[in-house]
């Protein structure tokens, strides 16, 4: 199956807290990039869905506030959902595409994620 993303992923396991007409469910991520997230969920949201959810980084005090689109479902294998985050604030954009850059390099090592990331590592010249 060929890769159509337009960012990379870090695998990574965050708790994920979102409602849908006044239910809340807790579920957690198996992936996340810049440009979104796949939650893993027994009860997938249906495919367009705008959702308000919350990320809890162990590393940060408050959750991060998103908002996003539930885009695709995952296999039977690995129920869950593709969720496309929508951005209204471009300073939050930055904000959180540099939360994920730092957690890409904690994760995978500033080599392989400045690959992904399509930045120049850190001492090198581009």
């Amino acid at each position: 199956m060929a890769e159509h993303r337009e960012h990379a992923r870090v695998p990574v396991e965050l708790k994920v807290v979102y409602a849908r007409m006044n239910r809340f469910f807790a579920d957690y991520t198996r992936n996340l990039s810049r440009g979104g997230a796949f939650v893993l969920s027994r009860e997938p949201l249906p495919i367009g869905t705008r959702i308000a959810l919350k990320l809890t980084l162990p590393s940060l005090g408050e959750p991060i506030a998103l908002e996003g689109e539930v885009v695709r479902h995952g296999p039977e294998a690995e129920p869950g959902m593709g969720i496309r985050f929508a951005w209204v604030d471009e300073r939050a954009r930055a904000e959180f595409e540099a939360l994920v850059g730092r957690l890409m390099r904690e994760s995978l090592g500033p080599g392989v994620a400045s690959a992904l990331l399509g930045e120049p590592e850190a001492g090198r010249k581009p």
